[in-house]
């Protein structure tokens, strides 16, 4: 089987791109499918969130393993794209590289059922990719630092 995906860019502007990618392979490959369609080298940390209808993100599934201990996170070379993204859950959040924030909304398109060749391939692509991310503007980033008074008090940590 073969999936359509497409991975909007967390921008005002309309950049996404489309892929199709063998249902087979794992979140690995299709994380290095990404980072190619959007022109990054692939060389910085990310991870895929799981996440409900309305974009909550819920479960990390990491690139690597960086808690101290080991194994306390999923990995993507051990999820297969078909085993996480189907019809019912359509949708995951990605993000690349930690320190830019370079943050992406991932849905299931369609399920084709044919066996295609020299797949993964860009189906579809609009919009460039700017040279920096998008900045974010994080819930309690626009409110008056009067609303912070009960921190003042060191008591309060």
């Amino acid at each position: 089987m073969v999936y359509k995906i497409r991975i909007i860019l967390d921008a005002e502007e309309d950049i996404f791109r489309d892929l199709e990618v063998e249902a087979h392979n794992s979140l690995e490959d299709f994380h290095n499918a990404i980072t190619q369609a959007f022109g990054f080298l692939g060389n910085e940390m990310a991870s895929f969130y799981t996440c409900d209808e309305e974009w909550r993100q819920d479960e990390e599934i990491a690139l690597f393993d960086m808690s101290e201990t080991g194994s306390e996170v999923r990995l993507m070379n051990e999820v297969i794209l078909e085993g996480i993204l189907t019809e019912n859950t359509p949708k995951l959040i990605y993000v690349y590289d930690f320190l830019s924030m370079w943050t992406f909304f991932v849905e299931l398109t369609e399920i084709i059922d044919e066996i295609k060749e020299d797949l993964p391939i860009i189906a579809l692509s609009f919009g460039n990719t700017p040279d920096e991310a998008p900045e974010k503007q994080f819930i309690g980033e626009d409110t008056d630092s009067d609303n912070f008074d009960a921190f003042d008090d060191e008591s309060n940590f």
